[in-house]
């Protein structure tokens, strides 16, 4: 699971996605801190040459749904497991209105137990370009419990047994879990595809295309 990430800087997204983040974010991300994640701008389909294809936006690291009461919740929210998303209370509706993003990120770390001790490594593409990982996001309204409109996302994880670099982390004996990683050339597919097509995309991303660093 990743609770820690590199986002981009606002002119690296905005060469990657053409437009720039609504919004301040920091580029340090720990679960609560505001951070940058792209969807299908809304208004995408209307034909206008004037409207970017994709909406950057600033939210929270942790999917904060209607009903939350404390912010505090995206320390528990801030990964959702494939698998059981479309019924988990948290991200049901997000899945369920098909409400995907694609979190850009340099890299993210996770910790290596090997040695017996927690090792943080980080873990990048191969090529160095950015890293596109599948994502829900969410929107609360201003009568909702925590009071005033906001944006949050969670990053969505698949089984990582059998994967040769990411089955290394996490603790012995815990199952081994890794965001999954979009391809540049699906982002379009992910953003558009119904609901019932959001598990196919949702698989291991090769080992040979990442490289981790001690650090």
């Amino acid at each position: 699971m990743c609770s820690h990430f590199h986002a981009p800087e606002p002119r690296q997204l905005a060469i990657a996605f053409g437009t720039q983040p609504e919004g301040d974010y920091v580029t340090d991300l720990w679960p609560g801190y505001t951070g940058a994640f792209v969807r299908r701008h809304p208004h995408a389909d209307a034909q206008d040459d004037a409207v970017p294809r994709y909406d950057v936006s600033a939210g929270t690291f942790g999917l904060l749904p209607f009903w939350a009461k404390s912010a505090t919740l995206a320390r528990s929210t801030y990964n959702a497991r494939s698998e059981t998303a479309a019924e988990k209370p948290s991200f049901r509706n997000a899945w369920k209105k098909g409400q995907r993003c694609i979190i850009p990120a340099q890299c993210i770390f996770e910790p290596d137990w090997r040695t017996g001790k927690a090792i943080s490594t980080r873990i990048a593409r191969a090529d160095g370009e950015l890293m596109g990982i599948a994502g829900l996001w969410e929107w609360r309204r201003p009568e909702d419990p925590l009071k005033g409109e906001g944006l949050s996302f969670t990053m969505l994880t698949v089984n990582a047994s059998g994967h040769q670099l990411m089955e290394n982390f996490h603790k012995p004996g815990d199952e081994k879990r890794m965001v999954a990683i979009l391809s540049p050339a699906q982002f379009d597919e992910w953003l558009d595809a119904p609901v019932s097509s959001t598990m196919s995309f949702l698989r291991q991303y090769p080992a040979n295309r990442l490289v981790a660093t001690v650090g």
